[in-house]
């Protein structure tokens, strides 16, 4: 009777948390069990779409605050565009529609009449706003003009759509700056590329490396691109944390945004373009989750710190309710996002878990003998420590618990992604380095014939890999018992060339081709 009484008991607590762990081999089932469980997401009937839930668009809505505080005081302005965009429009560009097209959805019919012009859905929103700077923009005194919208994009994904990383309908926010000068526009890109850096690092505790993208990687019709470059560990992919362009002027001749400089004379205009999206969500989550479910950064956790009442039988628990209230209300007059978790309808242990999944970062677990002895307990998510705290120093310590969470998991991020990166000098390496899960820093020549090949060979090397792993399949199923992962299969290609460069040797080699090297590039499997 005891045994099943104890299965049930089991039974109940999977249900809660997660069935699988986060390991290499099972990361996809481990990040999709996360996101659900946590109430992040709730899946759609049409595939690539996706809900967020009210526990993952508040973490959108802390990014959101943070992000417009700061382009406000950089003169940015919201604003809102159309969704919908004509052909014309759209095709008015030929490398950026040639960058987009096969994402790109059409609105062909209204009720059973068809459109005299397909009408495409904004995959990004640059052919949409143009047109009005064109009009808007007559005098250098118009400049500079600097928009952003938060808006939802589609892009149809003909890839495995996942959750936040890869959806065909996603969030973000997209600016779009006018400026008189190329100098003015490029300082304007670095401006941006280092907010990106902040709401990745002091927002979601996650590691990014500001960079360049090769020609290759930039964005379609653009002059050059910009980046910030997170990594999973765990899956040994990179992941493009979110982008700023300078566009140069090929969109102001494009859609004839020109303007008169003090001398009367007419001059094209110098743009950028820059976004986030709610793939930074996603990336959050694989980086710092565990296996026990989310582990939310406390500056965005919808709420910070959750009171767990410890009831008992027979006890009367009004003096501890009130208490707790009196809590509360404490943490809410500094601004902590608290939470009374006063059910009757669970035990303790179940409210634990169920918040552990959902990964709020401090837990006050408050009983009668804390009570009588005027503490209360404070246990971690990220660690799992707890300590004793005095009810008069409560406050205070929580205060600084939410700062030491913060600063503790960007530091073990910090370190396992450093422990990934692989400095390497030949071809020789660069496979053995991606199987083992990390992403590369080799000495590159900055040719796109150089890093074609580097794609095709990689993604070469990878099949055969695969390929063997079938048919070695059995032996293969007995060694992984001693594994801690599977080898990942795919093509790699570059991710960024980091600003922060180390010192190229003079004769150095390109580690593929055999040239002259001439900077080094981050290369690796990516999302």
């Amino acid at each position: 009777m005891a045994e099943k009484q104890q299965a049930k008991k089991n039974d109940k607590s999977k249900a809660l948390g997660l069935e699988v762990e986060k390991t290499n081999a099972t990361f996809s089932d481990w990040y999709q069990q996360v996101i659900t469980k946590a109430e992040m997401i709730e899946f759609y009937d049409i595939s690539g779409c996706y809900i967020l839930r009210p526990w993952s668009f508040q973490i959108w809505e802390q990014i959101q605050e943070f992000f417009n505080r700061h382009i406000k005081k950089l003169g940015v302005q919201n604003a809102y565009f159309p969704v919908f965009v004509s052909e014309r429009a759209l095709t008015a560009e030929k490398d950026h529609i040639e960058g987009f097209a096969p994402e790109v959805a059409w609105v062909t019919k209204s009720g059973k009449s068809t459109l005299s012009e397909p009408i495409a859905v904004r995959p990004t929103s640059e052919t949409i706003m143009y047109p009005a700077y064109s009009k808007w923009i007559r005098s250098h005194r118009d400049l500079p003009l600097k928009l952003n919208q938060w808006c939802n994009v589609v892009r149809w994904e003909f890839k495995r759509p996942t959750p936040f990383l890869r959806s065909r309908e996603f969030l973000w926010q997209e600016g779009h700056t006018v400026f008189a000068t190329e100098k003015e526009a490029g300082e304007e890109v670095l401006e941006i590329l280092e907010l990106y850096r902040k709401v990745y690092e002091e927002l979601l505790a996650v590691p990014v490396i500001k960079g360049k993208k090769t020609e290759k990687e930039k964005f379609p019709g653009g002059h050059y691109t910009t980046t910030v470059e997170a990594f999973i560990p765990t899956a040994g992919r990179g992941i493009q944390a979110a982008t700023s362009h300078c566009l140069g002027q090929n969109f102001a001749k494009m859609f004839n945004i020109q303007f008169e400089n003090e001398n009367k004379e007419k001059q094209l205009a110098w743009q950028n373009s820059w976004g986030l999206t709610t793939r930074s969500i996603g990336t959050m989550v694989m980086i710092h989750g565990d296996n026990k479910g989310l582990v939310l950064p406390p500056r965005v956790a919808p709420i910070q710190v959750v009171i767990v009442p410890i009831f008992k039988k027979d006890v009367d628990s009004s003096t501890l309710i009130a208490k707790a209230k009196e809590i509360v209300q404490l943490l809410d007059a500094v601004d902590v996002r608290v939470h009374f978790d006063d059910r009757d309808t669970h035990n303790p242990g179940f409210k634990y878990n169920h918040w552990e999944v959902k990964g709020v970062p401090l837990r006050i677990e408050w009983g009668i003998q804390e009570v009588e002895k005027g503490t209360a307990v404070v246990a971690r998510r990220d660690t799992g420590a707890k300590e004793t705290v005095s009810l008069d120093k409560l406050v205070e310590r929580v205060r600084q618990l939410i700062e030491e969470v913060h600063k503790s998991m960007l530091e073990a991020a910090v370190k396992a992604r450093d422990d990934c990166i692989a400095k390497i000098t030949k071809w020789e390496e660069f496979t053995p380095a991606l199987e083992a899960r990390k992403v590369t820093l080799a000495p590159w020549c900055d040719e796109e014939a150089c890093e074609d090949n580097i794609k095709k060979k990689s993604g070469e090397e990878a099949n055969e890999i695969a390929k063997k792993q079938k048919k070695n399949k059995k032996e293969k199923a007995e060694e992984k018992k001693d594994e801690e992962f599977e080898p990942l299969t795919g093509a790699a290609k570059s991710l960024c060339i980091p600003f922060n460069q180390p010192t190229l040797e003079e004769g150095t080699k390109c580690f593929h081709c055999g040239n002259a090297a001439k900077l080094y590039c981050m290369f690796g499997r990516s999302y």
